[in-house]
């Protein structure tokens, strides 16, 4: 049907409709006049082969760049040698911080890394999870999503015996193993250094009151309150249903906190984007830091060294997560017997005071 169509046009289409095929056992078999079940055995260094057959075939396979074909090793093996990962977004220094610490576990194991983002969004981490559990991942490393409430689409999945472990924002009703920062811990200093700061009204900015870390951080907070007794107003506390994605959100948020007719002079925030965003708002309302107000954060973002006005803050171990989350992953995955003792590992902040 090309023949009437000028060349270069039929080398264009056979180009474009090449597909890309891999070699196979039989491609190295019919080159060198072995039989299939020879060159597996050989390539397997089992002992039924001689040494010089052995030394043909490998020498022959790495000539032609040979791989063994993963979808078929995962059918034989009933297992695929990777691992998926449900996180907010990689562009987030704590969050990236967290792959290379999963990244550092999982190949060194012999497992590929497979990564996807909700940006917040529980209809993009119900696809994503369908998605990574369709391509037959062998477990899963789980950090909820801001809008994530309804946990069903996991637990669906943890009952049908696919092994998962949460990070940093965990499901409190599956039971598997957690991986946290100790988060009352952490709000409880930074709301303590902004009190010693000489501060008496405290807000705290925060994101969905559902999540984890909403809860364990306002847990800080509060208990630091209750220390130096001083009140507890409802008022002071906002929440942030995308967790800061939109920065609108958190203006919004630091104007409703300002209007009030009794300010804060200090305020807590509980994550790294709102941190961020949070000293973007002071900014573009000409609110000075620490002048008009004292803020702390948690926030493991290197670009806070950076920029006026400096922002004391907690910092997570969040390479120490991602490696702890991958290995007990990779233990579950590896169980020769049904696993029924989990464990929440909680690891130490540390409260980086910047400008004291």
């Amino acid at each position: 049907m090309l023949r009437n169509y000028p060349q270069n046009f039929v080398d264009l289409y056979d180009l474009n409709n090449v597909m890309f095929e891999p070699y196979t056992l039989k491609d190295i078999a019919k080159a060198l006049g072995l039989s299939t079940s020879t060159v597996s055995r050989a390539l397997r260094d089992t002992h039924e082969i001689s040494a010089e057959t052995k030394r043909i075939v490998l020498e022959y396979a790495q000539k032609i760049n040979y791989h063994p074909n993963p979808i078929a090793l995962s059918l034989k093996e009933r297992r695929s040698r990777s691992i998926g990962v449900s996180l907010s977004e990689v562009a987030n220094h704590y969050y990236a911080q967290v792959i290379n610490g999963i990244e550092s576990i999982a190949y060194d194991r012999g497992y590929h890394v497979i990564i996807t983002q909700t940006h917040e969004s529980y209809d993009r981490e119900k696809v994503n999870i369908d998605h990574l559990a369709s391509r037959s991942v062998d477990g899963l490393l789980i950090s909820l999503s801001a809008e994530t409430s309804d946990t069903s689409h996991l637990h669906h999945l943890h009952q049908r015996g696919l092994p998962m472990v949460f990070f940093d924002r965990v499901a409190a009703k599956i039971n598997t193993h957690k991986v946290t920062a100790n988060n009352e811990k952490g709000a409880f200093e930074a709301t303590e250094h902004l009190i010693k700061q000489g501060c008496k009204r405290i807000a705290h900015l925060t994101s969905p009151d559902h999540l984890s870390i909403s809860i364990e951080r306002l847990n800080g907070y509060r208990q630091a309150l209750e220390k130096y007794n001083l009140p507890l107003e409802e008022t002071y506390i906002k929440y942030c249903p995308q967790g800061g994605k939109s920065r609108l959100e958190t203006e919004n948020a630091i104007r409703e906190l300002m209007n009030l007719s009794e300010k804060p002079d200090g305020i807590f925030v509980a994550s790294d984007r709102l941190s961020i965003g949070c000293l973007i708002a002071f900014k573009k309302l000409k609110i000075s830091v620490p002048e008009d107000i004292e803020i702390t954060g948690f926030c493991n973002s290197d670009v806070l060294d950076l920029i006026e006005p400096t922002l004391t803050s907690v910092s997570q171990p969040a390479f120490e997560m991602g490696q702890l989350a991958t290995a007990m992953l990779i233990d579950l995955i590896e169980s020769k017997y049904p696993v029924y003792d989990f464990e929440k590992k909680i690891l130490d902040t540390s409260l980086y005071i910047r400008n004291a």
